[in-house]
């Protein structure tokens, strides 16, 4: 009999079992909105593409060449993987994608090395953070100093050392620098980053090999490797900055995950993907230029990444936009990460739970969240009225246009460290506690070190939205073009996204199909990097778990 429970009775059919039906509907309603977002997006990503890259333009007989030699055999490799070996897949895959996010990560350390921080420069700013480290370790181990002395102590420590007093007290990193002799730009950079990657890279080979021997090999094959372009970089016309950047950016993390796969002894034969595709793309050059074949009318090369901004679409390019967006990243991140962890630790472990000073702490975590919702533009305001009225900054540099955009992200940081704090288990605070740890102490070993895969991953998330936002940065004056790249942070500049807005302005088509799209195609590039690595965070802390 059917129930004749008006509550339930919808739920119940005749034969008195459960429906069904509305859940059905319901998965269904949710796949179809799954694969209706994913089909527009994937349109959206094709139409860029085929703007930016005109394949309509190549000789039929270029692109028969193409998936002949490179298409088709990785097509015949992965389906093989799918069918016979799962796991050669994942490798192959990841030994494909590896290499192209090193090199995006090559080309941004790149930048930084050749317009925010010079060689010598770099030199003195790593001195000054060591001899920071080891004054705030001798505070550490010769006083038992409360949470607030540890702060000011290391506020002072830090700016001695690598800010200073302007006007009466050189920081220790302005003492370097004048220094009269200073070891070379090579030899500087050779000490204070390929050397430090080196003992990274050694350190995790003797650790996972658990072999001395193997880890001072890699460690010393990754410094003599990066070395010898010092020497040989010029002689195969490559600029020492570049060779020593490749080694340590891309060859460093791709060596170290083939020789987890060696040393695994799975999916070995996923690595023979990469070296099927590079094989192919040399065979495709040669038979390309043997035979004269036309290829597409390729409007995102290298000119257009290395070049500035043109009134001839064929010239104009996009690279000060780019290490405009990047130097403003760094300030964001510099901006809002600390600030934003800072206050997410405050509320999540010292602010009071109960009394006034509790409704207190609820009511600023509901302005927070409520925060993360206001549009960009608003901040764009706040930021006018707070750096550029206020605090007297020139508009359109790139201090102001970083911390602006720092506002807008600052509530996502919070909110997204505070869920990262909260998801630590309460009983491994407990345990530090009965193990005789003080708060702070068990704030930084136990708290944070769990806490900091979730950190990262919202913080990347949010410099993900930085990097694309376009209004703040019209209110506070950055340059829609800018043809000289910015040299420090108190210059003129122009981002991404400002840039791309200039771009749709003009009526020429090249510049609105050709040179717009190619633009929004590298600056997709970017953000679907930065979402990536977020995944892989995430998908690595859940794995851990």
């Amino acid at each position: 009999m059917a129930t004749t429970d008006e509550s339930t009775g919808a739920w119940f059919g005749a034969d008195g079992q459960v429906s069904q039906l509305r859940g059905l509907l319901f998965k269904a309603s949710c796949l179809g909105a799954t694969v209706l977002t994913l089909f527009l997006v994937f349109v959206f990503l094709i139409y860029v593409a085929v703007d930016a890259v005109e394949p309509g333009t190549a000789d039929p007989a270029w692109w028969a060449t193409v998936v002949a030699t490179v298409a088709l055999p990785a097509v015949v490799l992965s389906l093989y993987y799918y069918r016979s070996d799962p796991r050669a897949g994942e490798v192959a895959y990841t030994a494909l994608g590896l290499p192209v996010a090193a090199a995006l990560l090559a080309g941004g350390v790149g930048i930084v090395f050749r317009h925010v921080v010079s060689p010598h420069e770099w030199l003195a700013l790593v001195i000054a953070a060591i001899v920071a480290y080891g004054a705030l370790e001798v505070h550490e181990r010769t006083r038992d100093a409360g949470a607030l002395e540890r702060a000011a102590v290391g506020v002072v420590v830090l700016g001695l050392t690598i800010v200073g007093v302007p006007g009466l007290v050189p920081s220790l990193r302005a003492l370097i620098l004048s220094l009269p002799v200073l070891p070379m730009a090579p030899l500087s950079l050779l000490g204070t980053f390929v050397v430090p990657v080196g003992i990274a890279a050694g350190w995790y080979v003797r650790r996972a090999r658990e072999n001395e021997r193997a880890g001072s090999i890699a460690g010393g094959a990754t410094i003599a490797a990066a070395a010898l372009g010092v020497v040989a970089g010029p002689l195969a016309g490559v600029s020492w900055t570049t060779w020593l950047i490749l080694t340590t950016v891309v060859g460093v993390p791709v060596g170290l995950y083939v020789e987890r796969v060696f040393r695994g002894g799975e999916g070995v034969s996923g690595l023979a993907l990469p070296l099927v595709i590079a094989a192919g793309v040399v065979v495709c050059a040669v038979v390309v230029d043997a035979a004269g074949f036309a290829g597409p009318n390729v409007w995102l090369d290298w000119e257009f990444l290395t070049a500035a901004h043109s009134r001839t679409p064929r010239e104009a390019g996009i690279y000060p936009a780019l290490v405009g967006s990047v130097m403003m990243i760094i300030v964001v991140a510099i901006a809002a990460f600390p600030v934003g962890v800072g206050a997410a630790i405050y509320l999540e472990e010292y602010a009071p739970s109960g009394g006034l000073l509790g409704s207190v702490v609820e009511l600023i975590e509901i302005n927070i969240a409520n925060l993360a919702g206001v549009p960009s533009v608003v901040y764009g305001l706040l930021g006018l009225a707070l750096f550029v009225k206020a605090g007297a900054l020139q508009p359109g540099i790139v201090v102001v246009g970083g911390l602006t955009v720092a506002l807008l992200i600052l509530p996502i940081v919070i909110v997204s460290a505070q869920e990262a704090i909260r998801g630590v288990p309460d009983s491994q605070r407990q345990a530090a506690y009965g193990m005789g740890a003080t708060k702070w102490q068990t704030v930084r070993t136990v708290v944070l070190p769990r806490a900091m895969p979730g950190i990262l991953t919202g913080t990347i998330l949010a410099l993900g939205r930085a990097i694309g936002e376009t209004a703040p940065l019209l209110m506070v004056g950055v340059a829609a073009v800018v043809r000289i790249s910015p040299t420090s942070f108190f210059g003129l500049f122009s981002a991404m996204p400002r840039q791309l807005y200039s771009w749709a302005q003009l009526a020429k088509p090249d510049f609105y199909h050709g040179v717009l799209a190619a633009g929004v195609l590298v600056l997709l590039i970017v953000l679907l990097m930065m979402n990536g690595t977020a995944i892989l965070l995430r998908n690595k802390y859940q794995r851990r778990d």
